[in-house]
């Protein structure tokens, strides 16, 4: 009899980047999340035009592992509406949903790494653990710095200063590296090679 090689299928993985739709919030802080997804789509080829639950999405490949690649249209307060629809649709578990986001308790060009945890102070993030009610997936926190005075709103949703472009330039090419790593190979790997 004939044995049967059996092929292990992989669950795809669904990498949301956090942002504001428009073209006011380009270049700000806060949309960095949606620049590392256009890098990411860039890359491999992935058209991330099509507006389906709450947000534009492309489906593609890295590697050899199937990718919906996101970018909610909710605004980044209401992130989790989006999400929630995804989940819901393509029944995926949380663990293979891969969240890109700003983060103003990490210095300016680093990337902070985590397989779960809390939202900090994140809004975006709030509410994706909210409506989900689950914290256990991976995130890739793009540090953007703290403001020395004024209104944290107002900092987020300005643009980077010239002597800060490069720095954020290299955190999004290293948070798709990332990326690429945890799914390719695993989340370990990504996190020994790019926190810090």
């Amino acid at each position: 009899m004939a044995a049967f090689l059996v092929k292990e299928v992989k669950k795809m993985y669904i990498v949301v980047g956090l942002g504001n739709p428009g073209k006011k919030y380009e270049g700000t802080r806060h949309n960095v999340g949606f620049h590392a997804i256009d890098l990411l789509a860039s890359k491999h080829q992935i058209q991330v035009s099509k507006l389906k639950h709450k947000a534009l999405v492309g489906e593609g490949r890295i590697g050899t592992e199937k990718v919906i690649l996101v970018k909610p249209q909710t605004f980044m307060n209401l992130s989790g509406q989006s999400l929630m629809e995804l989940i819901q649709f393509y029944k995926i578990d949380t663990e293979k949903i891969i969240v890109l986001y700003d983060d103003i308790d990490v210095k300016v060009g680093s990337l902070r790494i985590r397989e779960k945890g809390s939202a900090g102070s994140h809004n975006g993030m709030k509410n994706i653990i909210y409506l989900v009610q689950k914290d256990n997936f991976p995130r890739v926190r793009i540090g953007v710095g703290k403001p020395v005075v004024g209104d944290l709103a107002d900092y987020v949703l300005s643009g980077f200063p010239s002597n800060e472009v490069p720095l954020i330039k290299d955190a999004i090419g290293n948070a798709v590296l990332a990326v690429e790593t945890i799914i390719q190979e695993n989340l370990q790997q990504a996190m020994n090679k790019y926190n810090g």
